[in-house]
């Protein structure tokens, strides 16, 4: 056994699971019953030994294409959110008589973006599944595919899961998946590919490693699941990529089993405010700095000041999210701007104290005060 393991997860209360559609309902196949039964033992295992379990699941939209009978999955979102209807019902369907059997009730809650990209709602809904959780309840948590649209989609439900974890405070975040974990390549198309079984940073070249393997289910692939590990581990969250067809896989993970990638939290650790604004929020505009803005920004841990920002990309209100790019065309911070992208147009390039006379008023000496700022590594 992993000693490293065994201490990182004996800590672990509360954990997220996201589980992909390939595993819940492979193309051909149906939904995979027997699995949701051991996977509903599994969690009453956890339960029983004083964990607490939210689980995020994808296969509405699988369930939905088996029971219509379609050949290939929907391309638009109207077919989309069309299967999901049909799918999501037989899903949750399946979920209680598993869980039922195991002596466990669960809740279905479907979110979308703009549940969580509201702060309000935000908070909201983490009462609410905080209080499933202190009833006993095991959360199913779901994007609402029948009604999203394009702009309030999460993208992946790796995604979704990844929020979830800051959402609830969680301490692990387990992504269950057609793969063993991650590896130096996709294993289907590279024999020599070898699984790294701990990453203790996720650096560029792990970036470079994660190839999308695609899914003839879902949307997936190693790209979204490694951007989502590096999304929980900023949080503070530790992180585990698996093989979900393994028997028992849960309860071998939280004993210490040598099973996935064990990816380690972050040393510096977000607030869960600033990994809303980081990672939840959809930036609605683009601040572009020059070279002294963005290595004050990065460096320092300055406020961006109007002197700073050279030009202004998108429409956007105060309050709402911007991305700030430095001269490199990369992407420095991200943060809530004090000012809407009219008022940043005038004063950019200028010092705070002619803001006045720029604008004829000046609400704040910045344009994001570092407190609503995130440094992006």
């Amino acid at each position: 056994m992993n000693t490293l393991r065994q201490d990182v997860l004996e800590s672990c209360h509360r954990i997220v699971v996201k589980i992909g559609s390939g595993l819940l309902a492979p193309k051909g196949r149906g939904l995979q019953t027997a699995w949701i039964e051991q996977l509903a033992r599994d969690v009453a295992a956890l339960r029983a030994g004083g964990r607490e379990v939210i689980l995020v699941s994808s296969g509405a939209i699988a369930a939905g294409i088996e029971r219509l009978g379609l050949a290939e999955r929907p391309a638009t979102i109207a077919r989309k959110q069309a299967a999901a209807a049909v799918g999501q019902g037989r899903l949750m369907a399946a979920y209680d008589a598993a869980f039922s059997s195991a002596g466990l009730t669960v809740a279905q809650v479907l979110l979308t973006h703009g549940d969580l990209a509201d702060r309000k709602r935000f908070l909201n809904a983490r009462t609410t599944l905080t209080t499933l959780l202190e009833a006993g309840v095991v959360p199913i948590i779901n994007e609402n595919d029948t009604v999203a649209v394009e702009e309030l989609k999460f993208g992946e439900n790796d995604h979704l899961a990844a929020l979830v974890t800051n959402l609830v405070g969680a301490q692990l975040f387990v992504i269950l998946s057609g793969v063993e974990g991650f590896c130096t390549g996709d294993p289907t198309r590279d024999p020599s590919a070898t699984l790294i079984p701990l990453v203790t940073e996720i650096t560029p070249l792990l970036e470079a490693h994660a190839k999308a393997t695609g899914s003839a289910e879902g949307t997936g692939g190693m790209v979204p699941k490694l951007a989502a590990a590096k999304q929980a581990t900023a949080h503070g969250t530790a992180t585990i990529i698996a093989g979900g067809r393994r028997p028992n896989v849960l309860v071998e993970l939280l004993a210490g089993g040598e099973i996935g990638t064990l990816f380690l939290p972050t040393q510096e650790r977000l607030k869960s405010r600033k990994h809303w604004i980081a990672y939840t929020l959809h930036a609605k505009g683009r601040l572009h700095l020059d070279e002294g803005a963005a290595r004050a920004l990065r460096q320092q841990g300055r406020s961006l000041l109007p002197s700073g920002v050279r030009e202004v990309e998108g429409k956007f209100q105060a309050g709402e999210a911007v991305s700030c790019v430095g001269p490199d065309g990369r992407e420095v911070a991200r943060g809530l701007s004090n000012y809407s992208a009219d008022e940043v147009v005038k004063i950019r390039g200028a010092k705070s104290r002619e803001i006045s006379s720029r604008l004829g008023y000046k609400l704040y000496d910045e344009v994001i005060h570092r407190d609503n700022l995130v440094v992006l590594q």
